[in-house]
């Protein structure tokens, strides 16, 4: 069950519901099955629509020389030990070692300082969706700690100020809350602390949820670079007074994290539950055959219930499976409504939806059926999201000292003075991680005791 053991529940949860192939003889390397695939395609789609509104989109090459790599000494200095190297070409070893992308700045700023030259060509907003290597030590598990990510967005920025690039950053903590709301995945949004900002950056925000185990899970994050990487790389443009200036910079990135989010949060004992914009099936006709029914104008009903439904993506289910086996099969996979036909429903001219949140069962005339699924399928979103809201809320826990909040599950407040050293010491006594500013209240700091308004969030990463 997820309540008893959510790692087992969530691997086993991939293979059944063809979300992904743990098998692939690599560790840390998983295969789509085509059900997860059309997942991660519909859900990274609504993505798109959403950064297509500013962002252009580009593709940068996988692999980056060791100069320009080396190039940012913060920056490579947070990735040293991640980094897969190519250093052959066949049997010719290579004369400049090649990195696969841990993540693309060094792989993109040397050509923004190619292409900008003047005020004029400012701001560039673009991404890419790629995919992304870091040899991780540490316990691989599929879409949440991986080796390659596999459905990596990354949005890089360039400005003529810093208060515009601070503004982008705004703009990006808009786009991700659309994102997650339309996933009805809740999240919380901290600004990182200094040690655990993205290297080279100014400073970095995160969104994180919660996991059913009580871990928090970071599923996406918004760099202010300022100038750093533009004095690396010599992004400099003309501005109107005909002076040379750094370009300001950010960078915000998604990995199919979002995807494990979907899955965890919202999921069951019986398997997937989807929230319809994403769902690869969004609706599934069953036809309810018996002894003395007339099976061919069963199916001739639930095809017309398929051409009526079309703007939907409707499966219609008519194997000679027995109706509970394709029941326990579409839940698993998370379909949001199940449509029943039966000898029954054709002469009352009616079907029997079920809605895949709740497991509740109505009674819907053909006449009215587009406009109660459309009515569904909103219900079933606002549901699920209410529901997973109302457990955050529930975890978010005030508390006094460090130690509370060891072996709890949630995210902890307490009070902090700001400063690393405090941080740090809560860290420790508390066996959690400091992901940032939680809402200010007066109050003193839990480990030196300083008057302060600050609380920490603390919460127990993946």
């Amino acid at each position: 069950m997820k309540s008893d053991n959510f790692s087992e529940w969530f691997n086993e949860l991939l293979v059944d519901a063809k979300i992904m192939d743990v098998r692939y003889p690599i560790k840390g390397l998983y295969v789509w099955f085509p059900f997860g695939f059309t997942l991660r395609k519909l859900t990274y789609d609504m993505l798109r629509s959403l950064l297509d509104r500013e962002h252009e989109e580009t593709y940068f090459p996988l692999l980056i020389p060791e100069n320009e790599l080396l190039k940012e000494s913060e920056h490579i200095k947070g990735f040293e030990e991640e980094v897969f190297w190519v250093t052959r070409g066949g049997s010719t070893e290579l004369e400049v070692p090649l990195a696969l992308r841990p993540t693309s700045e060094t792989a993109i700023y040397p050509m923004f300082s190619i292409w900008i030259r003047s005020h004029a060509d400012l701001p560039i907003r673009i991404y890419q969706i790629v995919n992304t290597f870091r040899y991780e030590t540490k316990h691989t598990r599929p879409l949440i700690r991986l080796r390659e990510i596999t459905s990596f967005k990354e949005a890089h920025t360039a400005h003529t100020s810093w208060e515009e690039a601070k503004k982008q950053t705004e703009a990006a903590v808009a786009l991700y809350k659309e994102f997650y709301d339309r996933l009805g995945i809740p999240y919380v949004v901290s600004r990182r602390p200094q040690w655990d900002r993205f290297p080279g950056a100014n400073y970095t925000i995160a969104f994180d949820t919660l996991m059913p185990d009580g871990k928090s899970l970071q599923i996406g994050t918004i760099h202010h670079l300022s100038t750093n990487f533009a004095k690396t790389f010599d992004i400099t443009y003309e501005d109107r007074s005909g002076n040379q200036q750094y370009v300001n910079q950010t960078c915000y990135g998604i990995s199919e994290r979002c995807i494990a989010a979907v899955i965890s949060v919202h999921g069951d004992d019986k398997g997937l539950v989807l929230p319809p914009e994403v769902a690869p099936t969004q609706i599934v006709i069953i036809p309810i055959f018996t002894a003395q029914a007339n099976s061919e104008a069963v199916l001739k009903a639930c095809n017309e219930l398929k051409h009526q439904l079309s703007r939907y993506r409707v499966v219609l289910d008519a194997d000679d499976t027995r109706p509970g086996a394709k029941f326990y099969k579409w839940e698993k996979q998370g379909v949001p409504v199940r449509i029943e036909v039966g000898p029954r429903d054709i002469s009352k001219r009616a079907v029997t939806l079920v809605r895949r949140d709740t497991g509740k069962k109505e009674v819907v005339e053909r006449s009215k059926l587009q406009a109660r699924v459309a009515e569904v399928m909103t219900e079933v979103l606002n549901t699920i999201a209410e529901r997973a809201q109302a457990v955050l809320r529930s975890h978010i826990v005030a508390i006094e000292t460090p130690e509370q909040a060891k072996g709890k599950k949630g995210f902890f407040q307490i009070s902090w003075c700001g400063s690393e050293s405090c941080g740090l010491q809560l860290q420790e006594l508390s066996e959690a991680d400091v992901l940032g500013e939680a809402e200010p209240i007066e109050g003193r700091c839990a480990v030196c005791k300083t008057p302060t308004n600050v609380r920490a969030f603390l919460a127990r990463p993946y």
